[in-house]
C-alpha cells in the first residue's frame, strides 16, 4: 500500500450561515434562526461566464461551482498534471429543483415546452462535470450517491485516489439544493423533520431534522508536491472508511454496530488509536434514532467523556449529500481558528444516552490534533473521515 500522504491546502463553503469559508465559520458560532436552512443573497453569475448559462445549471451545481472556485483560488497554482487532477463533487439528489419545475411545465404546457436542458441539469454528475470542465481537470471525475454519507465518502475516496497513485490532486466534496415543496412533504410524512424548524443535536427534546441546502469542496493534494510549491497545508486528509448497516432503509442498527466499525476502520486507515482522537464532528442530526445510535457508538469506542463533540448541524441544518463536506471544512476551519464551533440548539442532555463530550453554549478552544468527522446515510451508509492539523 502506498504511503502517499494527502494535504488539504483549500477549502470552499456555500452554506445557510455564510457564503465563503470566512463567512461560514463566523456563522458556525453563531446562533440559529428556526426554519429552513437557505443560502440567501447567493449569486451565481459570478462564477459563470454568462446568464445563459447560469440559467441552464441547477441551482446545487452553481452551488458546486462556487464552493470549488474558493477552494481552488486558496490552493493557488497547481503544478499537477491536468490529466492527474480529479473532480469528485458527491450530492445526495441532484437537481431536485429542476425536475421540480419542469414537471410542472409537461403537466401544464405539455412535452414540446419542456427544457431540452432538463437532463444535463437534473443529473447527479452535473456538480463535478461543471467543475471538470470549468478548470480542465481531466483526471478521475465522479459522483457519489450514497445520502447523507455521500460527501463524507466523495473526500474518502479522493484521498485514496491521491494515496494510491491514481492522481495527484482531487477536488472533493459536495452539494445539495434539494429544498423544495416535493422534498418537504416527503420528509415531513415520514415524521423526519423538526416539528418546530429548530435543530437540537443530543437533546432530550430532539425531534427531528432541519431542511438545508449547502456545498463544501475540500482541495486535496499529494503532501509532498504541496510542500514543493509552498502551499499553505490547512490540514491532513488522514484516513477514511465505509461501512453498510444491512439494516433498514432509514434507520441506523442497533447501539450504531455499523458507526463503530465504520470509525474504528477510518482510524485503522489512518494509522492512529482510539486515544489519539481529540475531536469528532458528529452527524448528530437532531434525529432520536440518529443521535441515540451514534452516542452510543462513541461511548463504546471512546468511553466517557471521550473527544470533544460537536454538531454544526444546530447551526447549518441538514443538507443531505452535502453535509459531510461542510462539516469536514469545520474541522478544518476549526483547526485553522484553534476554536470548536458549538452545538447550537443543545440544553439538556438526554438521560436515557450515554454522555456525549459536547461542546455547547458558547466556542471551545482546543489544541488541534486528529480528528473524525461522522457522516450516516439513509440506506445504512456510513463514512468517516480522519483529518489532522496542517503545518
Amino acid at each position: 500500500m502506498s504511503t502517499r500522504r494527502v494535504a488539504i491546502t483549500g477549502v470552499g463553503v456555500v452554506a445557510p450561515c455564510g457564503i465563503g469559508k470566512d463567512a461560514y465559520f463566523a456563522g458556525l458560532c453563531g446562533t440559529q434562526t428556526p426554519g429552513q436552512r437557505i443560502v440567501h443573497d447567493f449569486d451565481p453569475l459570478q462564477y459563470f461566464d454568462s446568464p445563459k448559462t447560469a440559467r441552464r445549471a441547477d441551482r446545487f451545481q452553481q452551488f458546486a461551482i462556487a464552493a470549488a472556485d474558493e477552494a481552488i483560488k486558496q490552493a493557488g497554482d497547481l503544478t499537477a498534471d491536468p490529466t492527474r487532477i480529479g473532480s469528485l463533487i458527491a450530492t445526495g439528489i441532484g437537481g431536485l429543483r429542476t425536475m421540480n419545475e419542469q414537471g410542472e411545465v409537461l403537466a401544464n404546457k405539455g412535452a414540446r415546452r419542456v427544457s431540452p436542458f432538463l437532463v444535463p441539469m437534473m443529473m447527479g454528475n452535473a456538480g463535478a462535470a461543471a467543475v471538470s470542465m470549468k478548470y480542465g481537470f481531466q483526471g478521475p471525475c465522479e459522483t457519489t450517491v450514497t445520502a447523507c454519507a455521500s460527501s463524507t465518502h466523495a473526500i474518502g475516496n479522493a484521498a485514496d485516489l491521491i494515496k494510491w497513485g491514481r492522481a495527484d490532486a482531487v477536488v472533493a466534496g459536495g452539494s445539495e439544493a434539494s429544498i423544495t415543496e416535493l422534498a418537504t412533504a416527503g420528509f415531513a410524512n415520514m415524521t423526519a423533520l423538526s416539528n418546530e424548524g429548530i435543530s437540537k443535536p443530543f437533546d432530550v427534546d430532539r425531534n427531528g431534522f432541519v431542511q438545508s441546502e449547502a456545498a463544501g469542496v475540500l482541495m486535496l493534494e499529494e503532501w509532498d508536491m504541496a510542500v514543493a510549491r509552498g502551499a499553505k497545508i490547512l490540514g491532513e486528509l488522514m484516513g477514511s472508511a465505509n461501512t453498510a448497516d444491512a439494516h433498514h432503509i432509514t434507520a441506523p442498527a442497533p447501539g450504531g454496530s455499523g458507526a463503530i466499525r465504520c470509525m474504528n476502520l477510518a482510524m485503522e486507515d489512518a494509522g492512529i488509536s482510539a486515544s489519539d482522537v481529540v475531536h469528532i464532528n458528529a452527524h448528530g442530526t437532531s434525529t432520536p434514532l440518529n443521535d441515540a445510535a451514534e452516542a452510543h457508538a462513541m461511548a463504546e469506542i471512546f468511553g466517557t467523556p471521550g473527544p470533544l463533540v460537536t454538531s454544526t448541524k444546530g447551526i447549518t441544518g441538514h443538507a443531505l449529500g452535502a453535509a459531510g463536506a461542510i462539516e469536514a471544512a469545520a474541522v478544518v476551519l476549526a483547526m485553522e481558528h484553534k476554536l470548536i464551533p458549538p452545538t447550537d440548539g443543545f440544553q439538556n442532555a438526554d438521560p436515557d444516552l450515554p454522555p456525549v463530550n459536547l461542546v455547547y453554549g458558547k466556542p471551545r478552544e482546543w489544541v488541534p490534533g486528529p480528528s473524525l468527522s461522522n457522516s450516516f446515510g439513509f440506506g445504512g451508509h456510513n463514512g468517516t473521515i480522519v483529518i489532522g492539523p496542517g503545518i
